[in-house]
């Protein structure tokens, strides 16, 4: 079975900066890939490549195959038929995404006529109906409320109602737990895999938080300096991680970690090597000059290290 999305050799810069340098992975039907890394990393840059919505500034090259057709390549038109409608996103921040001057019913009513021919009072009901699946109290009333009436957790519901209304067969969740309090993150995340189940969709759950990706992923790839380390199973990555970077993720789980140091990651032209050199307590003197490639350690499990 050919996988919903593939991506082949995406690069991508803004302005001088590359931000991307050839990620590739696939997003299998009716799984969940977890995307990891620190914050920087490149990961929202990955979900918003494919949803089409990068800077008109930004230089793409490589190739996002959906359904064996080049995403890159469509037009505008070609983009919006299947954007919030195929391929829907979620964001870690709903309150900058949701519009003050509106209510949240209308928000969602206005996607949903966008991609469906309905009528307004089918859109309406459908809209009810959406809220009550994620679990808005009174939704009948609450449609009529302004995103500022929401706490933060049920804000992130309504934009999930949101991403779903048109039965997406991929939703890109980047980093939607991130604000919310750890009994409200775990009642998201247990929304996420339901729904998941019953409407038959993938999920790209982006987050830098090992714990998340244990508990929600089949697949994991992660992400460093905006290249890919390793990817496998999401078992299999836990009981037998190889890149001394997967190491540390893991290890966070019960420990913060530092960011990037410094804050930023080395400059490409400082470490012709591998990017993690700076940080690896296991790097060995190929290391610094000559860049890993990626090599297939178990079926099914890839790494990019010299020490594979």
């Amino acid at each position: 079975m050919k996988p919903l999305i593939s991506i082949k050799n995406l690069n991508v810069w803004y302005k001088t900066k590359k931000v991307l340098n050839g990620i590739s992975f696939d997003i299998e039907e009716g799984k969940t890939i977890g995307l990891v890394g620190e914050s920087g990393c490149g990961k929202t840059t990955i979900g918003l490549s494919i949803m089409g919505l990068l800077p008109k500034d930004a230089k793409v090259y490589g190739t996002i195959e959906y359904k064996e057709k080049n995403i890159l390549s469509f037009s505008q038109s070609e983009l919006q038929k299947i954007r919030g409608s195929k391929i829907s996103i979620i964001f870690q921040d709903p309150k900058s995404y949701l519009d003050p001057l509106f209510t949240v019913g209308n928000q969602i009513k206005e996607t949903i006529l966008s991609h469906q021919k309905l009528s307004k009072k089918e859109a309406n009901n459908m809209t009810i109906e959406l809220l009550k699946k994620v679990g808005i109290p009174k939704p009948e009333i609450r449609m009529n409320e302004y995103p500022h009436s929401f706490s933060g957790g049920m804000l992130q519901r309504v934009m999930i109602a949101q991403a779903i209304s048109s039965n997406p067969e991929l939703l890109i969740a980047d980093e939607p737990t991130t604000a919310l309090d750890v009994t409200i993150q775990a009642q998201i995340l247990n929304l996420l895999h339901e729904l998941k189940d019953e409407i038959g969709m993938s999920i790209l759950l982006i987050t830098h938080n090992f714990g998340i990706i244990a508990q929600m992923s089949d697949y994991v790839v992660v992400i460093y300096g905006g290249e890919v380390f390793e990817i496998g199973e999401s078992i299999e990555i836990f009981d037998n991680p190889f890149h001394p970077y997967t190491k540390l993720l893991i290890s966070s789980i019960s420990k913060q970690i530092a960011s990037f140091e410094n804050g930023i990651f080395p400059r490409d032209e400082q470490i012709s090597g591998c990017k993690f050199y700076i940080r690896c307590k296991e790097k060995i003197k190929d290391c610094k000059n000559i860049h890993p490639i990626m090599r297939e350690v178990k079926r099914g499990h890839f790494v990019m290290c010299h020490r594979i």
